[in-house]
């Protein structure tokens, strides 16, 4: 259960998680809009962000590992595109470990394909 992968000192689910197309980094104009909230928030808070990449189950543990990282960046630099201070935010990716559904399928998938926020206390 990653409940507090991000350690007992991170608020999570203070923002909406950003998800992907498989296989994918692009973050599409839906999910865009999160990411513009994000960025509101840190204007006027001084906390670093800590934002986590994750996958669905299927690639390697390897690649999937990566894909997360390149997902968890690609929202940063969204955030540092809207003004936030690159130096307050850190990424890590937890590829297919951790997901937000344990099923198979498509909804599933769907569902780990994603990035989330945590903030740091």
């Amino acid at each position: 259960e990653g409940a507090n992968f991000f350690g007992s000192n991170v608020t999570r689910g203070q923002f909406s998680p950003v998800y992907f197309g498989y296989d994918s980094i692009a973050i599409s104009d839906s999910e865009s809009g999160k990411i513009q909230r994000v960025a509101s928030a840190m204007k006027s808070m001084s906390n670093t962000l800590i934002i986590a990449g994750f996958t669905d189950e299927r690639g390697t543990e390897e690649y999937n590992r990566g894909l997360g990282e390149k997902r968890a960046q690609a929202v940063r630099d969204v955030l540092i595109s809207q003004g936030v201070s690159g130096g307050r935010i850190q990424t890590v990716s937890f590829g297919e470990e951790m997901p937000a559904d344990s099923g198979s399928g498509e909804s599933a998938w769907a569902m780990n394909r994603r990035a989330e926020f945590g903030v740091v206390k």
